[in-house]
């Protein structure tokens, strides 16, 4: 895994984010400036989807794309940025994950795809509460 390679995820991410944003008829420029202000509209996309038909490649293309969502928006609210750590389980034996550092200075890591993932297990998805699991798993949320 180079410096490139991980320049390269975060370009996909931010790229996914904003077809996400599309999608859900976000304005681009406000998604951009504020992603929070797509919470609305992902919610409805969302509520609207016939997730009890779903495929393997449907959950798939879901996860990714809230994957992408919490991505920005916790680069936003808290300055997190995608890094690379170790993971021997996983199968590429890395896992792509989000850091910030608070106030003091201490860095604090969430994996946003086990975050989606404990989403997916809830009655309804969520997406505040989606977010919320993931800025307090970042541990920063008094910046």
């Amino acid at each position: 895994m180079t410096d490139a390679d991980l320049e390269d995820w975060a370009a996909g991410s931010r790229k996914n984010f904003a077809g996400v944003a599309e999608l859900v008829g976000a304005p681009a420029d406000e998604a951009e400036r504020d992603p929070v202000s797509v919470v609305p509209l992902l919610q409805v996309y969302v509520n609207r989807l016939p997730l009890t038909e779903f495929q393997t490649d449907d959950w798939v293309t879901l996860h990714a794309d809230l994957v992408s969502f919490v991505a920005r928006v916790m680069a936003a609210r808290l300055g997190a940025a995608w890094e690379v750590r170790p993971a021997p389980n996983a199968p590429r034996g890395y896992r792509y994950v989000l850091s910030a550092t608070d106030a003091q200075s201490a860095v604090h890591v969430v994996d946003p795809f086990q975050v989606v993932a404990m989403e997916f297990r809830q009655p309804r998805i969520e997406i505040a509460r989606m977010l919320a699991t993931a800025e307090l798993n970042l541990g920063v949320p008094d910046r």
